[in-house]
């Protein structure tokens, strides 16, 4: 059924962000939420790689021991990226813009940046995350024109314009990375929710439809069981063999009740599986008068009932089945009419009983009716139901007679 379709089996691909747009352990309070391992790999690449850009860029300072302290420092401030965003966001702009005032090389320590960026923007401190980025290009910028001949290394020149419009560029192009991953992993929150709303709605509609299907059928057999019984009981004595019509007529009722509500319940079996037997339609109806007539009551079949589709079948023979169990249990008349027409390209479909009403509950005691009228409005069709001028009750459907099933 539709609310077990959206149970994945263990393995199966399930649509959502990748594994490097969500921060470790989001969702899973059972595991640790420090970032470790990512962290760790960060660590490595900036020490290499910083490494290898010494030997690359001779005129900066060599890396010595404090380099490697605020370079590891950078990184492990990391750890923490997830829990507190904006301060891990400043942290690695300041020490990184340490790092590039004593003259180091440049080499990979903007990573610890960017990753800190990415982490306060997604959290949804994208004016943090800006002003860090903002903050290690504007130190950046001032070392390069003003305080380059104060700090090491010695010798060093002017920045050009050229070398810091490279920097702003690549500030921009972090922001905007940044940026573009906070919609996406948006975009894909929303999906998730919509899916989730979509699977609740699919599975109170299949619950709802169930409800109904139950209802129509228990309401109709229980309550030619409960007339049977109490005539059984009343004629146990005086006329045995009336008394074993009413019980054989219990045993058929039970057990046609039994079939189709195994019949209901193979539907909630694994997705996919076909119903063991076709759903009942009009083509029963000789059927159900048969039924009526075993609970004392009459029924008067006018016109003839119309080849419909299957939907459209099974609403029309529940809506005459659930107006006749209301006849049997609510109505002191012993007589029913049940009449087909054509009207408008749709089916006319009404029940009359000659009543009185035999308790406060005149035509059903609500669900019933209600179940009418969601059968009916789900194929785009009406019900109209209520006592006549003359007494009684009425039920009148108006019923499409082609739907999309026969397209």
């Amino acid at each position: 059924m539709a609310c077990m379709e959206e149970q994945r089996a263990p393995g199966r691909w399930r649509h959502g962000p990748p594994w490097w747009s969500a921060p470790e352990g989001e969702g899973e309070p059972h595991r640790a939420r420090v970032p470790w391992r990512s962290t760790v790999l960060f660590t490595v690449v900036v020490l290499v790689g910083s490494h290898f850009a010494a030997q690359s860029e001779p005129h900066r300072v060599p890396l010595n021991a404090f380099a490697r302290v605020l370079l590891v420092a950078a990184c492990v401030l990391l750890l923490w990226r997830n829990r507190h965003p904006v301060a891990v966001a400043f942290g690695t702009a300041t020490v990184t813009l340490g790092y590039l005032a004593a003259g180091y090389p440049y080499g990979p320590v903007f990573l610890t940046v960017a990753v800190s960026c990415y982490s306060a923007v997604v959290a949804g401190h994208r004016r943090a995350a800006w002003a860090s980025v903002g903050l290690l290009w504007a130190g950046h910028a001032l070392v390069a024109f003003w305080l380059f001949r104060r700090l090491p290394p010695s010798g060093d020149q002017r920045g050009g314009l050229a070398q810091e419009t490279v920097i702003a560029t690549w500030v921009l192009a972090v922001v905007a990375l940044c940026e573009l991953a906070r919609v996406r992993r948006e975009q894909w929150a929303r999906e998730r929710a919509d899916r989730a709303q979509a699977a609740r709605r699919r599975a109170d509609e299949e619950r709802l439809r169930i409800a109904r299907e139950l209802h129509d059928v228990l309401a109709h057999s229980i309550s030619v069981i409960n007339v049977q019984a109490g005539m059984g009981l009343a004629l146990l004595d005086s006329d045995p063999a009336q008394a074993r019509t009413a019980l054989t007529t219990i045993k058929a009722a039970s057990k046609e009740a039994l079939g189709e509500v195994r019949q209901v319940l193979d539907t909630l079996r694994a997705s996919g599986d076909a119903p063991r037997a076709p759903a009942p339609g009009l083509d029963r109806l000789p059927e159900l008068v048969e039924q009526a007539a075993a609970a004392g009551l009459t029924v008067d079949v006018q016109g003839e009932p119309p080849q419909l589709p299957p939907g459209a079948d099974l609403a029309a023979f529940r809506i005459v089945q659930e107006a006749l169990t209301n006849v049997v249990r609510h109505s002191g008349s012993r007589h029913a009419r049940v009449l087909f027409a054509h009207h408008g390209g749709g089916l006319r479909l009404r029940i009359d009983d000659d009543g009185p009403a035999t308790g406060a509950d005149a035509g059903g005691s609500g669900n019933g009716l209600a179940g009418m009228r969601e059968r009916a409005a789900a194929l785009g069709g009406s019900i109209e139901a209520g006592p006549r001028p003359d007494g009684g009750f009425r039920v009148l459907a108006v019923l499409p007679t082609h739907t999309g099933e026969d397209e």
